[in-house]
């Protein structure tokens, strides 16, 4: 499965048969370097949150799971984002950061399972992964520090409830892409850092099928 360059899909990270977020995105392109996807400031999101209407993030992880969930929609306030899905399906994807003058501010690994696209009669399309929350940031030097590892334990404390299952794998992955990056290697060798999305791209929607039963 193709896509093509200015094609909508969505992007959703789902996890234990639950959507944790949805990203409508453009296709940059899709080709031997990987799927390169564009995440507008402005996109219609929806993200998880407990029943209460708050964040995972905004509490211990003991109390979110006891509170139920529901989805909430939202929009991507950010500056725009670019993701790159490389080919063989690694464990991760890399994100080009920027901020508000459209500078780039520096790459940032997300440890994940590999995307599984999927295609429906509709016409709608997407890329499901599962963010394993384990991740890294790099400078625009390339010097590099883990992120959110206490949160990263501190779900791994409750394995009932998570849906990371091999922290020595997620880990792994990280020490491998950590090599490339201190080697400089695509893609951190300042391979689209100064990229711009088309002007007449127009935000993208949420499109129908966006809730799909989860493909991971």
């Amino acid at each position: 499965m193709v896509f093509t360059p200015g094609q909508v899909i969505m992007h959703r990270n789902v996890r234990l048969g639950r959507m944790g977020w949805v990203r409508p995105a453009r296709v940059v392109s899709d080709d031997e370097r990987g799927l390169l996807l564009w995440i507008a400031r402005g996109t219609p999101v929806v993200n998880e949150v407990s029943g209460d209407g708050r964040g995972m993030r905004t509490m211990p992880f003991a109390e979110f799971v006891t509170l139920g969930t529901s989805l909430k929609h939202g929009t991507w306030s950010g500056p725009g984002v670019l993701k790159l899905h490389r080919p063989g399906d690694p464990a991760h994807s890399v994100w080009w950061f920027r901020d508000d003058a459209d500078e780039f501010t520096g790459w940032y690994v997300n440890l994940e399972r590999p995307a599984i696209r999927w295609s429906d009669d509709n016409g709608t399309s997407g890329v499901d992964v599962t963010d394993e929350d384990l991740d890294i940031q790099v400078a625009p030097d390339r010097s590099w520090n883990w992120k959110d590892e206490e949160e990263f334990l501190e779900r791994l404390a409750l394995p009932e409830h998570y849906w990371v299952k091999d922290e020595a794998a997620v880990r792994a992955e990280g020490e491998r892409v950590v090599k490339e990056i201190e080697a400089g290697l695509f893609p951190f060798d300042g391979t689209w850092i100064d990229f711009m999305p088309p002007p007449e791209w127009k935000l993208p929607a949420l499109e129908p099928g966006w809730d799909r039963p989860p493909m991971q």
